[in-house]
């Protein structure tokens, strides 16, 4: 149901703070113009923590709308509250996403079953669930055991695998029948050599038809013209995570003049010194416009 480039969407914000539902429409159009298959707006990429409940909602609802149909949309619905999740996961299935990304309850650290109650529930609303697995960000793992078991349900159709390690796609594919979507730049290409079939990507806010191209030559069988693409965009990999993303992908995406550099805090601007480290990877990397 999910294979490809689906970009983790920034949220951009105006000098006074506040959403820049402009600019999201011309982020979203520079997409479609970059060949990606889908949007994942207000993940954690979109700032989902800093965003105020009905700020979550329109960003969602504007995403599809604006995508107009050309690209597939995962609404990153999650939450470290059930409650909070149904209503989310409802909102987005009432305005036309085609899944939800659910990331494992964070802080609370729920127990195994509290996790298979939780996911479950959300399923019953009945919008595919891509689980997400990134425990460096919510203190809880996804075991591969409770994967398995969550796989069960017809309405949990993918996992989006961002803890580091290339193994568990493989431990994924000989499990169960989760569509393998990889949550780390750097690591997709060796993901999909292994079973993955694509990525839920930061890199492509800035580099959506890179990516797509090389994505889409693996999934081809094009293996040399996909590792090409990987060096051409592996200092972007990495530098686009010198601090904590998204910090970095929005300075880069400021740099190229398509947002303004605003974050809510917790999140602020980078230093200089890594700002110049950004800079140069951009540059060389042949992105034109920076200032």
């Amino acid at each position: 149901m999910f294979t490809g480039v689906y970009t983790a969407l920034v949220t951009p914000f105006n000098t006074a703070g506040n959403v820049d539902y402009d600019t999201l429409q011309q982020l979203v159009e520079s997409q479609i113009a970059g060949h990606v298959d889908g949007l994942v707006p207000v993940g954690t990429t979109g700032e989902s923590p800093t965003l105020e409940f009905d700020e979550h909602k329109k960003v969602i609802e504007r995403v599809v709308e604006f995508s107009k149909g050309h690209l597939k949309i995962i609404a990153g619905t999650g939450g470290n509250s059930t409650a909070e999740a149904v209503e989310l996961t409802q909102h987005a299935k009432e305005v036309g996403a085609h899944g939800t990304l659910q990331i494992t309850p964070y802080y609370n650290k729920p127990s195994r079953e509290g996790l298979i109650q939780h996911f479950r529930t959300v399923a019953e609303i009945g919008l595919p669930v891509v689980l997400y697995n990134i425990p460096g960000r919510t203190g809880r793992e996804l075991s591969l055991d409770l994967v398995v078991e969550l796989a069960q349900d017809p309405n949990i159709v993918a996992i989006k695998e961002a803890a580091g390690d290339v193994d568990r796609v493989s431990q994924y594919v000989q499990a169960c029948d989760l569509t393998v979507l990889s949550g780390d730049d750097a690591l997709t290409l060796p993901m999909m050599v292994v079973g993955s079939v694509g990525v839920i990507s930061v890199v492509s806010n800035i580099a959506p038809q890179e990516v797509t191209d090389m994505v889409h030559h693996a999934l081809k069988g094009r293996w040399e013209q996909a590792q090409r693409s990987h060096a051409q965009l592996y200092r972007l990999f990495t530098d686009l995570f010198i601090e904590t993303n998204p910090v970095p992908v929005k300075a880069a995406l400021a740099m190229v003049g398509k947002i303004e550099e605003i974050y809510r805090l917790p999140l602020c601007e980078m230093g200089r010194e890594k700002k110049a480290v950004l800079k140069e990877a951009i540059t060389d990397f042949g992105i034109k416009g920076i200032s």
